[in-house]
């Protein structure tokens, strides 16, 4: 248990720098006492020893003003960071390493004895106010913008935002990537803050670099064209861009307007 609480405390410092040392974590951090109290109040709830591990729970929520059932299920090096007004249900199940902000709410939408709230993943972090309702799953190293409203799945590794909430990043998305090789070749770093955000002068460069990859693709058709019919373009050779091909168009209304890059010959 003293181990658990120490890898707890090593989480604070990792993911706030406002923490200044192991006394003022121990002591002023609503949500390691929540978490800390969680535990006990959840092997009481293995036990069935339902009134006194509810008890605990209630003491806890009035202590931090953060209200975790003692049935949910959650994972190692778990931080709640902030912590007021976070609401976890009774069949949540929370993986090692996530994070939550203030003002989360993983709860239900039915009044059924079954699993009724969400499943977090491994390593994702929920903006403060956001409410991921029902019996969901949350992909490992997701991530769920602030105030948003989640009722669906979320995909591994995508970051989702809105009311209700949508994808708008995924890290494995191969048009993000071929932007990234775009500005690596042209020296700049349109990602250098908020990659994963909607952002209006984001979307514009965004657009201006699908261009530039579909001219650089262009150029290159061209010139293999010319040295073809026997005519011998200038030998000055740009940088090439790596050439990440899309499987399947962007959908009607994403960026791109669905074009593909075509491979190479």
């Amino acid at each position: 248990m003293f181990d658990r609480l120490r890898e707890d405390i090593r989480v604070v410092f990792e993911r706030d720098p406002a923490a200044r040392s192991r006394l003022e974590v121990l002591t002023a951090y609503p949500g390691l006492h929540a978490v800390a109290m969680h535990r006990l109040s959840h092997r009481l709830w293995g036990w069935h020893w339902y009134w006194l591990a509810r008890v605990l729970s209630h003491l806890g929520r009035w202590f931090t003003g953060i209200e975790i059932h003692p049935g949910a299920t959650i994972g190692r090096r778990f931080f709640i960071d902030h912590g007021m007004g976070v609401v976890i249900g009774e069949t949540a199940v929370i993986g090692d390493d996530c994070t939550l902000y203030h003002g989360v709410t993983l709860g239900g939408t039915t009044w059924k004895k079954e699993k009724r709230h969400p499943t977090l993943g491994v390593n994702v972090v929920v903006g403060a106010g956001a409410k991921i309702l029902g019996p969901i799953l949350v992909g490992d190293n997701a991530r769920i913008g602030s105030n948003s409203v989640i009722v669906r799945d979320v995909p591994a590794g995508a970051t989702v935002v809105g009311i209700p909430g949508r994808v708008v990043a995924r890290k494995d998305d191969i048009k993000n990537q071929q932007r990234a090789a775009v500005a690596k070749k042209i020296g700049f770093d349109a990602y250098g803050q908020t990659p994963e955000m909607p952002d209006p002068v984001a979307h514009a460069l965004d657009c201006i670099f699908d261009h530039i990859h579909l001219v650089d693709h262009k150029l290159q058709e061209l010139d293999k064209a010319l040295k073809a019919a026997g005519l011998v373009p200038p030998s000055r050779e740009l940088p090439e861009i790596e050439t990440i091909h899309l499987d399947s168009p962007t959908p009607p209304g994403g960026e791109g307007g669905g074009r593909k890059i075509p491979p190479k010959e």
